[in-house]
């Protein structure tokens, strides 16, 4: 089946592990390295994202890191957002914690998504329309923060929690971590924007992951300003004391 004829799943899911074999072939072949690599690889799937999507949904709107935001995707309902490598860095550096995002928000909400993993053996695509048990979780809730800037709020409630901190590269590869089963708590204060997040939370939603911002507030797409200050993924589970904590702080 071509790709018009895809349902809206099967398609982001599609487009994300095609893009991430991309990727891994852009790497491989030798002619890019450091920053260099990392701007030919976002350019190279951005290009491919963007047709595609172009061409099997039309009359949707998109917005990409990659492009030039055209605002009028405003107006409509449907939003494809992407993100063609999350984790530049990471991907530079032949790490595996970096990810592709293919979302569609349906009226603000992240409706559809696929977070592809190309860096792990085998490449992995985890799908909101194909959710899977999760796993149990540990007994010290492990809280996922940045290699190089952790959050004061991720630090501070994790000591609150009994926590432990556990570095990582792209949002993208943080959420799916909790999805995974690899921690329990996605907590992020230092700003985003929405390509970052759309598609991970769409997919730890249908996992029956809590998602919101830090204040308990829902996550809102598709608006004029892409920035998204804060994000909280994390167990059911912890949810109510996560929030708590941070209450506390502020």
């Amino acid at each position: 089946m071509n790709a018009t004829g895809m349902n809206d799943g099967d398609l982001a899911a599609h487009l994300a592990q095609i893009a991430g074999r991309i990727l891994i072939d852009v790497r491989a072949s030798g002619v890019f390295a450091g920053k260099a690599l990392g701007s030919a690889g976002d350019a190279t799937a951005n290009e491919f994202l963007c047709h595609a999507l172009r061409h099997a949904r039309p009359e949707d709107g998109l917005l990409s890191e990659e492009e030039k935001d055209d605002t009028q995707r405003c107006a409509q309902s449907r939003v494809w957002i992407v993100d063609p490598v999350d984790g530049t860095r990471e991907y530079g550096e032949a790490r595996t914690d970096w990810a592709v995002h293919v979302a569609l928000a349906v009226d603000g909400v992240a409706s559809i998504g696929a977070v592809a993993l190309p860096g792990l053996d085998g490449g992995v695509v985890l799908r909101s329309d194909q959710p899977q048990a999760l796993l149990p979780m540990a007994s010290r809730p492990r809280f996922l923060v940045s290699r190089t800037r952790p959050a004061r709020e991720a630090k501070e409630v994790a000591a609150a929690l009994g926590g432990e901190l556990v570095p990582m590269g792209s949002a993208g590869a943080k959420a799916m971590a909790v999805v995974r089963g690899e921690a329990e708590v996605y907590l992020h204060s230092g700003g985003q924007h929405e390509w970052d997040s759309c598609a991970p939370v769409a997919v730890a939603q249908a996992h029956g992951l809590h998602c919101s911002r830090i204040d308990g507030s829902p996550l809102v797409y598709n608006r004029a300003d892409t920035y998204m200050p804060d994000l909280l993924i994390c167990r059911a589970e912890w949810a109510s004391q996560v929030l708590a904590e941070v209450a506390k702080l502020a």
